[in-house]
């Protein structure tokens, strides 16, 4: 195939998708690409938390801190561009800025990896405006069980 073609199917596999999906998805071709090379995905993680506005970056350091202290088994890496917490190199768990896509809310969520699972129907994401001593203790619990 061309170059020419090769561009022309690269932008129409792209349509439909907003600016910060496709950035969130060179973000990740970028992380697939340097864990390759990267022993250690914590100092990527914490460059994307300072590079987040202060409500958000204040919430993904206190997140961080409670997600190491209460599962060190996990390990920090960058998911799409997010703060995020991997065992076996499968993502667990992961905070996504409300600036990323714009929402009103910071996300944090898990994946299926995750042992979260509870009768036919549970929840892995919460939407965070703030981390009061509550949600911190629940989102304690909620990473423990996770990695249980």
């Amino acid at each position: 195939m061309s170059v020419k073609k090769d561009t022309q199917k690269s932008a129409e596999s792209t349509k439909g998708f907003t600016a910060e999906e496709r950035a969130a998805m060179r973000e990740r071709a970028k992380e697939l690409k340097a864990e390759k090379d990267r022993a250690d995905g914590e100092s990527a993680l914490l460059e994307k938390i300072a590079e987040m506005p202060d409500s958000d970056r204040v919430m993904a350091e206190r997140l961080h801190a409670i997600i190491t202290a209460s599962a060190p088994a996990l390990a920090p890496k960058t998911w799409y561009g997010m703060p995020a917490y991997a065992r076996d190199g499968k993502v667990v768990c992961f905070f996504q800025s409300a600036q990323k896509f714009n929402a009103r809310y910071a996300t944090f969520g898990f994946n299926d990896t995750a042992n979260l699972d509870e009768g036919a129907l549970w929840p892995v994401a919460f939407a965070l405006k703030e981390l009061t001593a509550d949600a911190e203790a629940r989102i304690t619990a909620l990473v423990q069980k996770a990695v249980s």
